[in-house]
């Protein structure tokens, strides 16, 4: 199994988390967890949460490297779709040397999004 994992979230987030020294998103403080996604997940991810969004990125993660708990859960929400496939959740702050790429995530003329080569053709 691939050891990467996924995080979309906007190019100003990311540029405030670098001057330290790990990643806390409001959905840290508010659920406990940082969202994520694997590969097969992330382009329905942003399409369901992030569609027509521009100046977004994916943090590609090295998921050896966490050092917060890392967890493969279903999603909060039963009415989600997605109900029966299970997400990566990392239960604390997201250490910054785990993460080995930001990629990213143009939206087309439409609103959506497509996987980018870098991601899809990655290896961790």
């Amino acid at each position: 199994m691939d050891a990467m994992i996924l995080h979309i979230l906007s190019r100003s987030q990311w540029e405030f988390a670098r001057r330290g020294t790990d990643y806390r998103p409001p959905s840290l403080t508010a659920e406990g967890f940082i969202h994520c996604s694997t590969i097969a997940q992330v382009i329905d991810t942003a399409n369901l949460f992030y569609r027509g969004q521009g100046d977004l990125l994916v943090l590609r993660i090295d998921e050896r490297k966490l050092t917060a708990r890392l967890a493969f859960e279903a999603p909060a929400d039963s009415a989600d779709a997605r109900s029966r496939a299970l997400f990566p959740h990392i239960y604390g702050p997201l250490n910054l040397d785990a993460v080995i790429g930001a990629i990213e995530l143009p939206c087309d003329a439409d609103g959506s999004f497509r996987l980018p080569a870098a991601i899809g053709g990655a290896h961790a």
